[in-house]
């Protein structure tokens, strides 16, 4: 296919850091919402919302999800040795929510097991990948956490969706048919 070349409509150049327009650019990219949790040393358990979770890789199998530099839970997911993937469906944003906001007990209500290396793993979300702490990586105001998946589950369920500020269901192209 040999399309002409057009002038895009108007492209705004990044000046400065509006950090808000920025937020509202790439929030223009659909993604799922995942629960990144983990252990510490002393058996606490630790989670947070994220939606920075992509694949890597294949063989070996790899992951990827970044954390804010500013996160308090920033030393307790350096210091583990394994963290959890679990990805929320359809109707579980309000675990959403209670994972984003600060709380003593953010797993307060919600049903989990323990998977490998005693990762907290969260009972019926669409899936589920324990992963080892590989590595990190540089990633300006936010670290790259690496991990290989080492134990999984997934249900195919509807996955819960983030798109430009607000929660959002996938459903299947009209196109496609069921």
């Amino acid at each position: 296919m040999n399309a002409a070349a057009t002038t895009p409509a108007e492209l705004t150049e990044v000046q400065g850091r509006d950090v808000r327009e920025l937020r509202n650019l790439l929030g223009q990219f659909a993604t799922g919402v995942t629960v990144i949790t983990t252990r510490t040393a002393d058996g606490r358990n630790v989670g947070m919302t994220a939606n920075s979770f992509s694949s890597v890789s294949l063989d070996p199998p790899l992951v990827l999800w970044s954390l804010a530099r500013s996160a308090l839970s920033m030393n307790d997911f350096l210091g583990a040795s394994h963290f959890a993937i679990n990805i929320l469906g359809a109707d579980q944003h309000e675990i959403s929510g209670q994972f984003a906001r600060p709380a003593t007990d953010k797993f307060a209500g919600v049903p989990y097991a323990l998977g490998k290396a005693d990762m907290p793993v969260l009972d019926d979300v669409v899936a589920v990948l324990v992963c080892r702490n590989v590595t990190q990586y540089e990633g300006g105001d936010h670290l790259i956490f690496i991990g290989e998946i080492e134990q999984y589950r997934y249900s195919g369920a509807e996955p819960l969706v983030f798109h430009a500020g607000r929660y959002r269901v996938a459903s299947v192209h009209p196109t496609l048919g069921q």
